[in-house]
């Protein structure tokens, strides 16, 4: 079984697959971020280093998908190809921070690895306000992060609204954390595994 979870930056994702990883003994496939060799140059010059960006992530995601593919174990995923291509990559092209040429190029290597892949099982999205994103954000205190916009941040928020508005490939779960502290509260935890448990095993499992 292969469970993904998309979402903002900092809306809640790495902490969410930690905490379900645990409680159903699923196999956690995390973000390459803290050994990404662009990301701290990306937000301190985005449009130098946007496509570079992209593309490891990309091939990052590639070979993640194809392990859990292979893997006989349940697994769950912290963001999937998908939203590198559709969200983060689409929304740099369109604010000009990725020129015409580099996104053809990029799409076209992403429709070549498309081809190799299959959707999660379940996909849980984490639906984020602005507010919410920045007191996380700040909570965290990665150094890298303390130069992103608020625009940046609704922009993505705007592409997400509208791929998961669209989102056509299996079950989705779609999961307002605005008021939600899963994190720390066990109720607000158990609420989302409910929910999750509805949706992969039925009503009576």
């Amino acid at each position: 079984m292969h469970i993904a979870i998309s979402g903002n930056i900092g809306s809640g994702k790495t902490t969410l697959v930690k905490k379900l990883s645990g409680h159903y003994g699923w196999k956690a496939e995390f973000e390459s971020v803290e050994d990404n060799p662009y990301l701290v140059d990306f937000y301190e010059d985005m449009r130098k280093w946007a496509f570079h960006l992209q593309v490891y992530f990309l091939h990052s995601r590639f070979n993640q998908v194809k392990r859990i593919q292979e893997s006989p174990l349940s697994t769950i995923q912290d963001r999937t190809i998908y939203e590198d291509a559709h969200i983060f990559a689409a929304n740099l092209h369109e604010t000009e921070l990725i020129s015409n040429r580099d996104y053809k190029n990029y799409l076209e290597l992403y429709q070549s690895m498309e081809k190799f892949i299959s959707p999660p099982d379940l996909l849980i999205y984490l639906k984020a306000d602005i507010p919410k994103l920045v007191d996380q954000i700040e909570k965290r205190g990665r150094n890298y992060e303390r130069s992103i916009q608020i625009a940046y941040l609704k922009s993505l928020n705007d592409h997400y609204e509208k791929w998961i508005g669209g989102y056509k490939h299996g079950k989705l779960l779609v999961v307002d954390v605005n008021t939600l502290n899963f994190a720390e509260n066990w109720d607000h935890f158990s609420e989302i595994v409910s929910r999750i448990d509805r949706e992969l095993f039925g009503l009576f499992p």
